[in-house]
């Protein structure tokens, strides 16, 4: 047990320092405790206010403006330096995001909170002037711009707020919702192109010695056989049509990747695992659970020349981008 809870940690301080390295946080979110899509007018009703009630971190809620907040969210979920056409589709996604998830009143009178692993990150005025130091005006009025130029905008589909989902980085391809949460018909696996040399840290690895890997796979999976020698516990990694790990057999019992990746704080399910020299690997590409736009797809897709709307339209496929308060944009 002691060697269980010296996984966990190592599993933590190696997810710790990762949040240091220069890759931007995503909207890791507990879909299935999230609101039901709200219907249009439940969304015009936002837009006719302009204003969301945002629980911050103190614990106390503070309505706000609307695009006040899609600002705040930009600072927190996608680094400034970044194109503006990918910081103009992000703001859209937090946007979009934010409402769809205001109808749930999972936070008592608060429409949506500050937390990227619930809703989406945030960041106040008074810490991004510290951040950014003698940046902060330029790194401010470019958000305010990607904020300013698609203000009221919104994904839709059949006329409601979209999940707008939205992560790190992909390998290759985003994930289809189904694999994560509820399936989603504008949430399906599309192609992206970001690669270890476009993104920074984009490969990660963890290695763990045997007995703690046993007992951290036991404390989720309590029928698998450890019987044999280590080298024998790992049987087929099954992935799925975006190439990350669906299910693995372990001691002979089935495990969804969702799940390894979870219990051993992996930067996402597109992993390989062996083991070699005495020990577990699990080496991953990209960061996050995979769904939705890729933030650094976004990123090199502007590059190229990509309008914000193609980008939303790559990575939201059938969707309506749209306006809170006048319809089809």
């Amino acid at each position: 047990m002691k060697k269980t809870i010296l996984c966990a940690w190592l599993g933590l301080l190696l997810c710790a320092l990762f949040t240091l390295l220069p890759a931007p946080p995503e909207a890791e979110s507990e879909e299935q405790n999230a609101a039901p899509a709200p219907a249009a007018a439940e969304a015009a009703a936002y837009a006719a206010s302009g204003t969301l009630r945002v629980l911050l971190p103190d614990g106390e809620s503070e309505t706000m403006a609307l695009e006040d907040y899609v600002r705040g969210v930009l600072a927190a979920e996608m680094p400034a330096d970044f194109p503006l056409e990918a910081l103009k589709a992000q703001a859209v996604a937090a946007r979009t995001y934010a409402i769809y998830c205001a109808e749930g009143h999972k936070h008592g009178t608060a429409d949506v909170c500050t937390r990227y692993s619930c809703c989406q990150a945030w960041q106040d005025e008074q810490t991004l002037r510290e951040q950014w130091g003698a940046d902060y005006e330029r790194c401010a009025d470019k958000l305010r711009r990607a904020a300013a130029e698609t203000a009221g905008q919104i994904l839709t589909w059949e006329g409601a707020p979209v999940f707008a989902a939205f992560h790190s980085s992909s390998a290759g391809a985003t994930e289809d919702c189904g694999a994560v949460w509820n399936p989603r018909p504008y949430l399906v696996s599309v192609p992206t192109p970001e690669t270890a040399e476009t993104v920074p840290n984009f490969i990660s690895s963890l290695r763990c010695a045997p007995l703690d890997f046993r007992d951290t796979i036991l404390s989720a999976c309590p029928e698998a056989d450890f019987s044999g020698p280590p080298e024998s516990w790992l049987g087929e990694l099954r992935r799925d049509e975006s190439g990350r790990v669906a299910f693995a057999v372990i001691g002979g019992a089935e495990i969804r990747g969702t799940e390894l990746r979870r219990l051993f704080s992996l930067r996402s399910t597109a992993f390989t695992l062996a083991y070699t020299e005495g020990a577990f690997v699990f080496t991953a590409a990209g960061f996050g659970h995979g769904v939705g736009m890729s933030q650094y797809g976004a990123k090199l897709m502007a590059e190229a020349g990509e309008s914000c709307q193609a980008i939303l339209a790559h990575y939201y496929p059938g969707t309506t981008l749209a306006r809170l308060a006048e319809g089809a944009a």
